[in-house]
């Protein structure tokens, strides 16, 4: 038996399982994406030709040495652990958050202090951070004695 077609039947594709299977992937990206919302601090990053400024008295400095050693307020920690840090700024804040943060990082000090030290006010809750730079203090060269 041969089957001949007829002018009357057309070639019909069914696109709708199609359609539903793009349907469950759009759904299951959508209900699978993570929306985060990282905290952030809000810095205000020194300019080079900056005037000295005063600090205020109600405010947090600290004060990141070559070594990577910290200090708040002039007081020196026991360690440079990140724990200690926020220890120190927790006592030193009073539990105000609100208080904004100098940080004061040497020239010669590592990046990785710099950032555990903004790990550590970010972690403790505060909000407010300037960086401030120490100017270089002048190396004294050797005088070259005239011959």
């Amino acid at each position: 038996m041969k089957f001949k077609r007829t002018a009357r039947e057309e070639l019909a594709i069914n696109i709708t399982p199609l359609i539903d299977v793009v349907f469950l992937l759009l759904i299951f990206f959508m209900v699978t994406t993570t929306f985060s919302r990282e905290t952030r601090l809000l810095a205000n990053l020194p300019q080079a030709d900056a005037e000295l400024t005063e600090s205020q008295p109600t405010q947090l400095e600290i004060v990141v040495a070559r070594e990577g050693t910290y200090a708040i307020n002039g007081r020196a920690l026991v360690n440079g652990r990140i724990e200690t840090l926020m220890r120190g700024l927790e006592l030193e804040s009073g539990g105000d958050l609100n208080l904004p943060i100098l940080l004061i990082a040497d020239a010669e000090a590592s990046h990785q202090s710099v950032v555990t030290a903004m790990g550590a006010i970010g972690q403790s809750g505060f909000t407010r951070l300037s960086i401030a730079t120490q100017r270089p203090e002048e190396v004294e060269q050797p005088a070259i004695a005239p011959n």
